[in-house]
């Protein structure tokens, strides 16, 4: 089936979107899933829990080093393609996951299964670009952005409702019936994207692994004091890899690296403003657990109850944040979703020393989640259709990236508080209130 040139009819287009919508799902639940089960997974395989982190780092930095040159992959053979061949590759490795007998197994299934949220990651923006009429493009956002908030958010508490019926193979075991559903809507409806570049730079994509793969690994190990002569290699490695491909790059008329993307001041600050919010929303999500222990006492089955209107709030503001994003004051609803939730978070700071009534905790978190929901759609709106129709795979990369840096460092801030302050103290909240604001004056300005 041919790409249809303004979208897809409707009921091609539900049934093509609740299969990527599925995907999508699937890829970034798993990112934050498995956290809550890693003491089981220690337990289980008999290794410590430093090593058992392990399953989280090899996830984490398979999509960090492929994002974008799967992206680019995708301009060469098709997005439909590229993601297809993730979903598959997703899906395979939950069920070696879930087979998996000791740690070094799971670890390599881990990454694999990566590869394949970064190849389906990767492409997802671009493929809206295919399946939404121009004229609802801005809505679809919306949709798409409760999908991936949605399912980042409420990915620790369905964790915690699989684990209190079954073990956790169990967290991988569920994406069979879902990777097959996704797969089968895939190829019956999604649609046949063209192939709109020529080649496809190997070197540059290697240079681009090494690079981000590095630097994570580095930037992990300082967090967590671990200040050795493998973190000065890791520096290294990072920083020669990144400068071949710079020069590599800056002359390609199609980068790996977008600069011909980055080169438009609008996109500029929305990354920007994308990164900033990412960093808020995530130091949030990982600090309040322990800040709830602390200061209230509470199990993990109440927090995971707490948190929930986080993605609920998301649910309720992003389609209408998205009906509203083709306004002329895009801008302006971003910045006000961020305001409205820095506002809550400094609430929040302030509530929790005189143990507040958790309902009154719920509405607050409810209304940060409200926030971000306001700021995503406009934002991705612009990342995704400022650019050329040709660079939709490298828009859909970047914002792909800016999202998964946005929360790399605000979960690596996190633990840096943690580490150094202890569970109960507010700097990470302080931290997100100010990047959200700074991310809510680069959303007015863009």
């Amino acid at each position: 089936m041919d790409a249809v040139p303004d979208g897809l009819p409707a009921p091609r287009r539900h049934w093509a979107l609740i299969g990527l919508w599925i995907g999508m799902a699937m890829s970034v639940i798993d990112a934050a899933i498995v956290n809550i089960a890693l003491p089981l997974i220690s337990w289980d395989l008999h290794v410590s829990a430093s090593l058992a982190t392990w399953v989280v780092t090899a996830y984490q930095i398979a999509i960090v080093m492929t994002l974008l040159p799967v992206a680019a992959l995708g301009e060469r053979i098709g997005y439909h393609r590229v993601y297809l061949g993730g979903l598959v590759l997703f899906t395979l490795m939950s069920l070696g996951c879930a087979v998996a007998s000791g740690l070094e197994m799971l670890a390599v299934c881990r990454f694999a299964q990566g590869l394949g949220a970064a190849a389906m990651m990767g492409v997802n923006g671009a493929q809206m670009r295919f399946v939404w009429p121009k004229a609802l493009l801005g809505r679809g956002i919306g949709y798409n952005a409760v999908v991936i908030s949605g399912s980042a958010a409420a990915g620790p508490v369905l964790a915690g409702l699989i684990l209190s019926f079954g073990n956790w193979p169990w967290l991988f075991l569920i994406n069979l019936p879902l990777g097959l559903i996704a797969l089968v809507l895939g190829m019956g409806f999604a649609p046949q994207t063209p192939s709109v570049a020529k080649t496809f730079d190997w070197k540059s994509a290697l240079f681009n692994a090494v690079m981000f793969g590095a630097l994570f690994l580095a930037a992990s190990d300082a967090v967590h004091g671990d200040l050795s002569f493998r973190l000065a290699g890791y520096c290294l490695l990072g920083g020669v890899a990144g400068m071949l491909l710079i020069r590599r790059e800056r002359s390609r008329p199609r980068p790996l690296i977008p600069f011909d993307l980055m080169a438009i001041a609008r996109l500029r600050r929305a990354y920007g403003a994308s990164v900033c919010a990412f960093v808020a929303q995530m130091g949030m999500l990982v600090s309040l657990p322990f800040l709830l222990v602390e200061y209230l006492g509470l199990g993990a089955a109440t927090i995971g109850l707490l948190v929930l209107p986080f993605p609920i709030g998301i649910a309720i503001a992003s389609p209408v944040a998205g009906r509203l994003a083709r306004m002329d004051r895009g801008g302006a609803i971003s910045a006000l979703g961020l305001c409205l939730m820095a506002s809550v978070l400094i609430a929040i700071t302030l509530l929790l020393p005189a143990r507040p009534p958790l309902a009154l905790l719920m509405i607050a978190i409810g209304f940060c989640g409200i926030g971000f929901g306001l700021f995503q759609p406009p934002n991705n709106l612009v990342m995704l259709t400022t650019g050329p129709m040709d660079r939709a795979g490298a828009a859909a990369g970047m914002l792909s990236l800016s999202r998964l840096l946005g929360q790399t460092a605000g979960a690596l801030i996190a633990a840096l508080v943690l580490r150094l302050l202890g569970p109960g103290s507010l700097m990470a909240f302080h931290v997100a209130v100010f990047v959200a604001l700074a991310a809510a004056y680069l959303a007015y300005r863009r």
